[in-house]
């Protein structure tokens, strides 16, 4: 059996993302008219949703809700995701993502990790989807970018700042190769980690980086459809948990920095997936 370790040079592979201006029509046009009711000041909330629908009806109620958030605050106008119940699907490996997770943290995008093989075949290692606290990142772009518009957000590094600040995010990791092992994660992010810590905090950072690695003990098994969720909390505290279970809790921002830029950092696992997070961020701000 291959030993499976992870360089940072993975392929990038095409995959289904979170359309940042997909939404579900009926749920968008509910929020609408109840919002209308309400009165002005009280947005639509964002709804994900995979359900094909009638283009003409889609298009008619997009238009209606980017004029409708247009004069809205940010405050009302940000919901990551609307409904516990939905689902959103990475095409290529079929492994599906909740839309919220932990009751308030919403989807903000999915990708996929690869491994070249001998330089011959990629595998695909665990796909993977980043969450953040809908109540955290409606403070976090209020307080930065509230009063820009959209367009001067995009010309932003919001992914950076997210990154820095203590909004609580987690990384779910849904396991697709069914060969790989605890071990195999744990060189890995040895790898990944400790390179990160490097670069973010100087070269004496091997008791923090032995703190998280030390939590992927050989007793984890860890087949195709487990998963493990790194969580960053309030106060700088990365928690993480393998098939629902505590495996261990690191306080450190160094650390927690350093687990999220392998995802929606400048040098990503998978770039298209930052880029989609990025317009999410970015198109959940409005004047």
């Amino acid at each position: 059996m291959v030993s499976l370790r992870f360089p940072f040079s993975f392929s990038q592979p095409a995959t289904t993302r979170v359309p940042s201006g997909a939404f579900s029509p009926a749920n968008i046009a509910c929020s609408v008219a109840v919002s209308a009711a309400i009165g002005a000041g009280i947005s639509a909330g964002i709804c994900l949703s995979q359900n094909t629908t009638s283009p003409s009806l889609h298009n008619a109620l997009n238009s209606l809700l980017s004029n409708f958030s247009r004069s809205s605050p940010l405050w009302g106008s940000l919901s990551l995701s609307d409904g516990s119940g939905d689902v959103v699907t990475e095409s290529k490996t079929g492994f599906s993502f909740p839309a919220v997770l932990k009751d308030s943290q919403g989807l903000l995008g999915i990708g996929l990790r690869r491994k070249a093989v001998f330089g011959l075949k990629n595998i695909d290692v665990y796909a993977f989807g980043v969450y953040a606290d809908d109540s955290d990142i409606k403070n976090f772009l209020s307080e930065k970018y509230g009063t820009l518009s959209t367009t001067e957000v995009k010309q932003k590094n919001i992914t950076q700042e997210l990154m820095e600040s203590d909004v609580s995010v987690t990384v779910r990791l849904q396991i697709v190769y069914g060969k790989l092992s605890i071990r195999s994660v744990r060189n890995a992010f040895e790898d990944s980690v400790g390179n990160r810590l490097k670069k973010f905090g100087g070269s004496d950072n091997k008791e923090l980086l032995q703190k998280f690695t030390s939590q992927f003990k050989d007793e984890y098994k860890i087949p195709r459809g487990s998963i493990i969720d790194l969580s960053k909390e309030k106060g700088y505290v990365l928690r993480t948990s393998i098939d629902g279970k505590e495996v261990g809790s690191v306080q450190s921002q160094l650390l927690c920095r350093s687990i999220l830029d392998l995802y929606i950092g400048d040098e990503p696992f998978d770039s298209k997936a930052k880029e989609d997070i990025d317009l999410k961020l970015a198109s959940a701000i409005t004047k």
